[in-house]
């Protein structure tokens, strides 16, 4: 029997989103600018919500956590990309691939959890307003985010150590912008059978698990709603769950099609276009949704402003 002869790889080259020089250039000022607002408003939504009593509530404090877990998320594939867009050679360490994947799973993870933990938030406080104190208290709060970051984490463990555990020995060519699992396992020489079914089964636990806790909650809180009395209490309610919706439509939609599909109908070009939604414009758009879409946020913004306006004289 002859022996093979292989070279392990020990770094990937990221092919990025597009070959051409001058779109590259258009591309990097426009992500650039995506992610300045990205940070600019996420951070600007912490800011406001700390500084403004009235904002004092379990659902500004979880909005506060979704912030700051975008933050984080997008910078860990943002800079990167931005710096090879301008790069002639698009290369990451082994090493430095798989702890890119690591932080990205475990704060996507942790983002699928928060939006569930906000329905949860919102069918409290719709369905048992009495007990709502109560039952979201500061202490339960702490300790739902603390779990959900906790869950990411440990998630992210088991799936990213199944994947660096298999052996890469051919192409080291990954046709994406960023050490996303389905392009990475693609470059696997090793059976990836079992590992596809583990991400199937841990997106579908993530996923589908947290769906369903925000689809109960939200059918329970639409009874509740269409029995109010008052138009303006439904509609005051529907507001406050607006928001919420429309985050949770765009973030789950995008990833259902990437994490939930088999990997053998994985295509290069449609991962690259719905990944950078739900890594780039995504956390951009969270800030925004629940700034323009939410009176409390905007009458804080504007007492905000106000105040900045007036002097104040000792």
């Amino acid at each position: 029997m002859s022996r093979k002869n292989y070279t392990t790889v020990t770094e990937f080259i990221l092919l990025g989103l597009t070959d051409s020089s001058e779109l590259q250039i258009l591309l990097f000022v426009l992500f650039l600018v995506i992610y300045t607002l990205t940070v600019m408003g996420n951070a600007g939504i912490i800011t406001l919500i700390k500084t403004d009593s009235h904002l004092d509530t379990p659902m500004y404090f979880f909005l506060t956590t979704l912030s700051l877990a975008d933050i984080f998320y997008s910078s860990t594939i943002t800079p990167k990309m931005l710096a090879d867009l301008l790069s002639k050679r698009k290369v990451i360490s082994f090493a430095g691939c798989f702890l890119q994947m690591y932080v990205f799973i475990a704060l996507a993870t942790t983002e699928y959890i928060l939006f569930g933990l906000m329905a949860y938030d919102r069918y409290v406080a719709i369905c048992n307003p009495l007990l709502y104190p109560v039952i979201m208290s500061r202490t339960v709060c702490l300790k739902m985010t603390t779990g959900a970051f906790t869950a990411g984490f440990l998630n992210s463990i088991i799936h990213t150590s199944y994947i660096s555990s298999l052996s890469f020995c051919g192409s080291n060519v990954i046709h994406h912008f960023f050490c996303d699992s389905p392009p990475v396992l693609k470059l696997s020489c090793s059976d990836t059978q079992m590992n596809e079914a583990i991400i199937f089964i841990c997106a579908g636990i993530n996923m589908l698990g947290t769906f369903l806790i925000i689809l109960t909650s939200y059918i329970y809180i639409l009874f509740s709603i269409l029995r109010l009395q008052s138009v303006e209490g439904r509609f005051k309610a529907f507001s406050t769950c607006a928001s919420h919706i429309t985050a949770i439509v765009i973030f789950y939609g995008t990833s259902i099609v990437t994490y939930l599909c088999p990997n053998s109908s994985y295509s290069p070009t449609q991962g690259k276009v719905i990944s950078v939604f739900y890594t780039v414009v995504i956390p951009m758009l969270n800030p925004l949704i629940y700034s323009l879409r939410n009176e409390d946020v905007k009458r804080a913004l504007k007492n905000a402003i106000t105040r900045k306006r007036i002097p104040t004289f000792i």
